[in-house]
């Protein structure tokens, strides 16, 4: 019988795998395997874990933002509703403010003209006086163009 180098290499790998079998090579690599299987769905685990923590946190922080904005958006308009009312106050005192100070200005127009009214009443009492002192004092002879001298004596008063 002829052995060649390729029995040998098939009776040595026979042998080799005997002898794991015998020392429980398989079982150690079944184990390790499953630990390796185990600590990777561990990973697996911890990973959807955190990507569920993750999308919470974002999904916290999102409601957050659309809250705040929410809140800015309520400030903005309550800010624009309160600046609208001062606005408002304004024109109503600036309008009480114009109408006393165009009833002011009517009252002291009003009493200019009175009082113009009562100097040029006064005016004309004292030249008629004058004019009648004057008249009186002439005697009955120069009484004739009592009312063109009247008139006369007015317009040299009013210069």
């Amino acid at each position: 019988m002829h052995f060649d180098a390729e029995f040998y290499v098939a009776v040595g790998f026979t042998i080799f795998v005997l002898v794991m079998v015998w020392v429980g090579a398989h079982s150690k690599f079944a184990a390790f395997i499953d630990a390796r299987i185990n600590r990777i769905k561990g990973e697996l685990a911890e990973a959807e874990r955190l990507r569920n923590e993750a999308e919470a946190l974002l999904a916290s922080f999102e409601q957050k933002r659309a809250e705040a904005e929410a809140e800015a958006k309520s400030i903005v308009a309550q800010a624009k509703e309160e600046a609208e009312l001062i606005a408002a106050e304004g024109r109503r005192r600036l309008g009480e403010f114009m109408d006393r100070s165009v009833k002011q200005v009517e009252q002291k127009i009003a009493q200019a003209e009175a009082q113009a009214s009562a100097e040029v009443r006064a005016a004309a009492a004292d030249a008629a006086v004058k004019i009648a002192e004057r008249a009186l004092s002439a005697g009955a002879g120069a009484g004739k163009d009592f009312v063109g001298d009247g008139i006369k004596e007015l317009k040299s008063l009013a210069h």
